[in-house]
């Protein structure tokens, strides 16, 4: 570490155990008061880390709030490479949410999904396979991997029905650039109530609406969050057609959430297996496109 660039501006350094990357990452602070974010890879991720650094880069002259990039390059002898960002000061999202008003809650998603609409801006390269044909594939691959693991939720059934069901929902569809995990637990809540968007390690290109599979989170520690993010984005209502895709989304998620838990044990297992209940009472059984959260939520719509 000592071969950063701005190592010996450092006056603290403190390990970030939050999140499920495999990053190290580590809370800096330095001799003129800055509060920054150190992210360190294996220096055999250096192109896919350069890539998500570029793109933050593009992120953040968009306005976004975010982490701002401020550094990239390679530390502990040429082993590893590292990433400096800003730090945001406040709260995690998912924590102070519930201490808000509704007001409050909605009025804080109205702003997530406001962000999200800027950070979709980005268009997706030229060249990327049509949306249609890669999502399908890996739909099924999830399902096929769902069916092998061995264990089963209640309903499965009409969450993967209803996959199969709304396939061709997928054509046509315009790529952009993804987050990759926009939920609560990866925005920050500043004092003054301003929100911040952290965690670009997942970034992706495909269809703008497949960026809402992790509202499922937000939904759970805040309906009028989730209602308001959906509200901000579209400016309104949104039309029946993205609540059908929503579903296809969060089903397909759901599907692969429960061998993606395995690893992490039997908790982990429990807690996917929950929000699969929660997501077939939202949509009623997947008999409704458009979920309770959205329906009884805070504010119009």
């Amino acid at each position: 570490m000592q071969d950063i660039k701005a190592y010996s501006t450092f006056t603290k350094i403190e390990p970030v155990l939050k999140g499920w990357s495999s990053d190290k990452k580590y809370y800096i602070e330095t001799t003129d008061r800055q509060k920054l974010l150190l992210r360190v890879s294996d220096i055999s991720e250096y192109d896919k880390k350069r890539a998500e650094f570029e793109m933050m880069k593009q992120v953040a002259a968009l306005g976004v709030p975010m982490s701002q990039p401020m550094d990239f390059g390679t530390c502990s002898q040429g082993k590893s490479v590292y990433s400096l960002l800003t730090w945001c000061d406040g709260e995690d999202a998912e924590v102070i949410l519930p201490r808000l008003t509704e007001k409050e809650q909605y009025v804080l998603g109205i702003k997530a999904g406001e962000i999200l609409r800027l950070i979709h801006s980005i268009s997706a390269p030229q060249g990327q396979e049509e949306w249609s044909s890669r999502f399908n594939r890996k739909t099924t691959n999830k399902i096929e991997k769902y069916r092998a693991c061995g264990i089963k939720f209640e309903g499965d059934d009409k969450i993967i029905d209803y996959i199969e069901n709304n396939r061709h929902l997928l054509s046509g569809r315009v790529q952009c650039y993804h987050h990759g995990d926009y939920h609560v637990g990866n925005m920050i809540v500043s004092p003054d109530n301003t929100l911040s968007i952290i965690d670009f390690n997942r970034p992706d290109f495909g269809d703008p609406w497949e960026d809402f599979n992790r509202i499922v989170w937000s939904a759970t520690v805040s309906p009028y969050f989730a209602k308001g993010q959906l509200n901000g984005y579209f400016g309104g209502r949104p039309q029946l057609e993205f609540f059908k895709l929503l579903g296809f989304y969060i089903a397909s998620n759901t599907v692969s959430s429960i061998y993606w838990a395995i690893p992490f044990g039997e908790s982990e297992i429990t807690t996917m297996k929950n929000q699969a209940r929660d997501v077939l009472m939202w949509f009623n059984n997947l008999s409704n496109p458009i979920p309770t959260w959205y329906l009884e939520g805070w504010g119009r719509g």
